[in-house]
């Protein structure tokens, strides 16, 4: 199971990798980086029950995974004015909009927003809803505040990618608030069975960006070993 696992992976980045109109994957952990203490302590269950701590590491996971997406974004000369003359400095020019996912992808929109400090933001709640009280559920949308999107370089941050129809159900929602120059997902850990998901839904050159990427989901959704209900270990347990 687990080599059929790392074959599946292997050949979607593969695929990716030829065919990058689909959606251009980049997994950070497949480089050894500080990345790896972050990710460790929010899997640990010893580390991860202090709610503080699981906030502050998703932030700084928020703060790499920023930096590595900056690389890809367009750039254009601007002078500025020091004390002692003048310089020439290769400035960010995308309208970047942050979108995140409640309630728990805002640490992980705090750390974005670190860095990208000057950008517009945007929130969606998207939920599971149980309609039978069993394991299956559909993904509600309810709550979207955002600003327009036409042209616009958009950020979409849900730090666990489970099944993946969260993302697709608010990539429909957002649809009428305009249509993104490009879109990037940024996620902080990931299923195969959610990444094949997603990207035969997002459109044409859509990059993900994630820190971690998990063989399995188990039968109610969750990722597998994944760290667990991000949301509550963020925020406390609901409901």
């Amino acid at each position: 199971m687990y080599d059929s696992n790392i074959q599946i992976l292997v050949n979607l980045v593969t695929f990716v990798t030829i065919f990058n109109f689909i959606m251009i994957i980049h997994h950070l952990q497949e480089s050894n980086s500080i990345l790896n203490k972050f990710i460790s302590e929010i899997r640990n269950v010893k580390v991860q029950k202090d709610s503080l701590r699981f906030r502050r590491n998703i932030e700084r996971i928020g703060e790499v995974l920023g930096y590595e997406l900056s690389k890809k974004l367009s750039y254009s000369p601007v002078s500025i004015e020091t004390p002692l003359g003048n310089k020439e400095e290769q400035l960010i020019n995308n309208d970047v909009v942050l979108c995140s996912i409640l309630r728990a992808g805002l640490p992980l929109h705090q750390g974005l927003l670190n860095y990208f400090d000057d950008a517009e933001n945007a929130f969606i709640s998207a939920y599971r809803h149980h309609p039978n009280n069993d394991e299956e559920f559909e993904i509600v949308v309810e709550y979207f505040a955002a600003p327009s999107i036409e042209n616009k370089t958009l950020l979409l941050a849900d730090p666990m990618l489970a099944t993946g129809q969260s993302l697709v159900a608010v990539l429909e929602a957002i649809k009428k608030y305009g249509t993104p120059k490009e879109i990037h997902v940024v996620a902080v850990i990931g299923s195969l069975e959610g990444i094949e998901f997603i990207k035969e839904k997002f459109p044409e050159n859509t990059h993900l960006w994630i820190a971690a990427i998990d063989d399995d989901l188990n039968s109610k959704g969750y990722i597998v070993p994944g760290l667990g209900d991000a949301g509550d270990l963020a925020f406390g347990a609901k409901l």
